[in-house]
Order: C-alpha cells, then sequence, then structure tokens
C-alpha cells in the first residue's frame, strides 16, 4: 500500500490526496511536518532529503514534490485523462502545473503568512502589498483562460488539481479581491467532484 507523509490540511498535501481519490488508490498516510513528526527527522530525511511534505513512498520507490507525485501516480496506474500521454497534450497539462509552483506560489507567498497565518515574520506592509498586487496580476491570468468547464476544456486533469487547491488559498486569504467571476465558477465546479469534498479542505487554507 502506499505510504504518504504529510499533515492533511497542508496544500500541497491535498494535491496528493485529491489524486489518489480522483484514481481511487489505496493509501496509508502519516501525520508530519507542522505541528507533528518534524520533518528534519532522520526517517523522514532519509526518503525526501527537502524536509518538505509530502513525501510518497510506494513500494522501492520515495518521491518528493507534490506535482511530480501526482504526475508519477497518474503516469503508473494509466489514468492519461489526468495526464495525457500525446506529448503536445501532456505539455499543456505541465505548463500549468508549473505555473502553478512557480509563478502563481510565488506571487502569494508573503501575503499569505502575512494575512492567513498572522506570522510576525511577514509584517512588512510593503511586501504585503507587493504580494498581494502579484498575487491579484496571476489571478487574472488565470481568469483570462478559463473556459466553461476546465483549464485546458472538457476533460478534467492534474492542472485543475493544483489550480483548485491555489484557487482555495485565494478565496480564503482575507484582503480586498477584483471580480473574477470565471475563477468562482471554476471554483464551485471543482467543489462538485467528490474527490474535492473528501480533500479539497474547504474552511483550509
Amino acid at each position: 500500500m502506499l505510504r504518504l507523509l504529510g499533515r492533511a490540511n497542508s496544500i500541497n498535501v491535498r494535491k496528493v490526496l485529491w489524486t489518489c481519490h480522483e484514481i481511487g488508490l489505496d493509501y496509508q498516510r502519516e501525520d508530519w511536518g507542522r505541528g507533528f513528526r518534524p520533518v528534519t527527522d532522520p526517517d523522514f530525511l532519509a526518503l525526501n532529503p527537502f524536509a518538505q511534505i509530502p513525501a510518497l513512498v510506494d513500494g522501492d520507490t520515495a518521491l518528493s514534490e507534490s506535482n511530480t507525485i501526482c504526475r508519477y501516480l497518474a503516469t503508473k496506474h494509466g489514468r492519461h485523462d489526468l495526464l495525457p500521454q500525446e506529448a503536445a497534450l501532456r505539455a499543456q497539462v505541465e505548463k500549468w502545473m508549473d505555473w502553478q509552483l512557480s509563478e502563481l506560489n510565488g506571487s502569494w507567498m508573503y501575503a499569505f503568512h502575512a494575512l492567513s497565518r498572522n506570522s510576525p515574520d511577514h509584517q512588512d506592509p510593503a511586501r504585503i502589498a507587493e504580494s498581494v498586487a502579484a498575487w491579484k496580476k496571476q489571478m487574472a491570468v488565470l481568469e483570462s483562460q478559463l473556459g466553461e468547464r476546465w483549464i485546458l476544456g472538457e476533460t478534467f486533469t492534474l492542472a485543475d488539481i493544483v489550480l483548485g487547491v491555489s484557487v482555495q488559498r485565494w478565496l480564503l486569504t482575507p484582503f480586498d479581491k477584483p471580480a473574477l467571476p470565471k475563477t468562482e465558477a471554476y471554483f464551485e465546479r471543482l467543489r462538485q467532484r467528490p474527490a474535492y469534498r473528501a480533500h479539497g479542505g474547504d474552511g483550509v487554507a
């Protein structure tokens, strides 16, 4: 059985839990990370030298990095709807997954820790304003690309999973936001999926 190491309220762990549910995989989850066993524990570092949750153990395979884990699971279990085999289609999915990890996550990091976590290390007003402005800019990109179903049209993919948890974080972080009607409708469609209802983490940013 799969072992998934990481606390269930982590945004990156939720991506993997959601993916497992969409595929129909059994797993054993163990609590690691903030508030639980530390990721600096040698047992964890032996599986993930980056000291970040989640980590996945599948037989002799140990993996880290949430988006990589999602791609591995979809590929191993032949879920070509979630991650296509055809190179051009797969690249479109991975483009959005990479954007979520880089530009989108990079934009909200400071503001999220300041406004949702009340982190004492993230209280510089200028840096909060800069992060909020960058976050709004990236979310406007997403808004401009969304249609009436999923980010790549009629087929739900891994890109929607990783974007879904990010949109939830946007909606739950307290600050004045512009109206993004397509993004909000997209999120409501995501919330109807059983896997989201099980692992999307409503109320947990």
